[in-house]
């Protein structure tokens, strides 16, 4: 018998993925979101696990940081994860989701689950220490729970600003101009591309720089400090005539046929657009499609009249407008055990990009790892960590007090993390080709993870029949 239950506070990636991993280990959760009674500055419904920003978890080959990351996740039986693989959208070589289908059966799955109680409510405070917490309440955290997480840890929180991407109907898109193609033709051709000429480019970036800027809220007014993985498009714009052309819209990689033969050289630096803009779907249907790398600040109307000078989206139709949001996070580093447990209290964890990691898969890894240490703590058992040759291992290395000492940055300059090759650790043998490196990386990991995941399943003694979705 399982005489403690979990509070888990957040119904984001983190506390959903928290939730179900602590409920198929057999202990009792309640699930504490505030919304719909109460939102926030980017949520529009009430679902579990909105995705706010974009639909991309990132790219999936296992030879990729986030790809080796999601297979990870799928080692483990991630909640989210399989929700994301079953919803699944054309997105070239990346595992993106429809949206809406994707929150919809995110929310099913934990209400029906007989030891999960969702209770929709805001949590104004932390529960008490004899409460097993997870906190995941993610960058957009409600003041009142937030000014008490501050005086808890008595470290002010970090903060950067983020936006999210305007979403067009796809049947008001010119297809005459717009062409059907993914970089290097990996994947089904799933992005619609816009091309633009150099002097419709200049004439975009220019109005860009002079657009009008939405007013941030009141306690948004001091000086932004952007998200450099994030930032608005405009701001990329500033930086330089040719900035937009070596990120968001580079053209290298699409090719529409009817301009011609790819590989004939002249033909294609005839031929070649100035730069192109990509439009990502946002449902099986293609009826909502995502402008890519578009995260903007600009007032709506800016929006509407700046956007639709790009080729191909003269007359779009706009579902949702971007818009830019204050996130804060802690500084983990300071804070955190490797097993996500507060040093200051054993009985309160923390998940998700509160703790600084960057991306919708690491703060389903954040969730999990706290989902089955809180799962441990319940059942009387010490916590675990994962192995550092894991890509969740070492990210949670990153932004915990495992190798404070030795980063710098970790000590002064902590900012949001994504995963990363670069902080697993070294392979015993060095491989300069990199793509059979990071092959070698992923098959490390996967060994690592079997010899783990034996010891813990022995540990939780889990129902394995409760952790796979329908």
């Amino acid at each position: 018998m399982i005489e403690k239950e979990v509070i888990v506070i957040g119904g984001g990636l983190a506390g959903s993925e928290a939730a179900w991993q602590v409920a198929n280990s057999g202990v009792p959760v309640i699930l504490v979101e505030m919304r719909p009674f109460k939102s926030t500055p980017a949520h529009h419904t009430g679902e579990c696990g909105e995705l706010v920003c974009s639909n991309s978890f990132g790219a999936l080959s296992a030879d990729r940081a986030a790809g080796l990351l999601q297979k990870e996740l799928r080692f483990f039986n991630s909640l989210i994860v399989q929700i994301a693989d079953k919803f699944a959208v054309p997105a070239g070589g990346a595992l993106a989701v429809d949206r809406s289908k994707f929150s919809n059966a995110l929310t099913e799955a934990l209400s029906n689950h007989p030891l999960i109680e969702i209770k929709r409510l805001e949590q104004l405070d932390l529960p008490s220490k004899e409460n097993i917490t997870i906190l995941a309440t993610g960058p957009l955290t409600a003041d009142k729970l937030a000014n008490k997480i501050q005086f808890f840890t008595g470290i002010d929180a970090c903060h950067f600003f983020d936006a999210a991407s305007p979403i067009i109907y796809g049947d008001t898109i010119n297809k005459e101009i717009a062409f059907k193609a993914s970089r290097y033709d990996k994947g089904d051709p799933a992005y619609l591309n816009c091309p633009m000429n150099k002097n419709d480019y200049i004439h975009f970036r220019n109005e860009l720089i002079a657009g009008e800027q939405a007013n941030l809220k009141d306690f948004e007014k001091e000086s932004a400090n952007f998200f450099e993985a994030c930032l608005p498009i405009e701001e990329i714009a500033r930086r330089g005539i040719d900035t937009m052309r070596y990120g968001p819209l580079k053209s290298i990689g699409l090719w529409n046929p009817k301009w011609g033969d790819l590989y004939d050289r002249e033909n294609r630096l005839k031929n070649r657009p100035h730069a192109i803009v990509q439009l990502r779907m946002e449902d099986l249907a293609g009826k909502l499609l995502n402008i890519v790398g578009f995260q903007t600040n600009l007032k709506w109307s800016e929006q509407k009249r700046i956007f639709r000078m790009i080729p191909g989206l003269e007359k779009a139709e706009f579902v949702r407008f971007g818009v830019m949001h204050r996130n804060t996070f802690l500084e983990s580093p300071k804070l955190l055990l490797p097993t996500l447990q507060f040093m200051k209290r054993e009985n309160l964890l923390a998940a998700g990009q509160i703790t600084g990691t960057e991306g919708y898969a690491a703060a389903a890894a954040g969730g999990m790892l706290a989902g089955i240490n809180a799962s441990l703590l319940a059942k009387g058992k010490k916590p675990v960590t994962l192995p550092d040759e894991s890509i969740i291992g070492s990210l949670i290395n990153f932004i915990s007090n495992k190798n404070k000492i030795l980063s710098n940055q970790k000590r002064n300059k902590f900012q949001p993390m994504p995963a990363s090759f670069g902080l697993v650790p070294e392979l015993n043998k060095k491989i300069k080709d990199k793509r059979l490196r990071y092959k070698a990386y992923q098959e490390r990991s996967t060994e690592a993870l079997k010899g783990f995941k034996k010891i813990l399943d022995s540990l939780l003694e889990k129902d394995h029949s409760l952790t796979k979705i329908n």
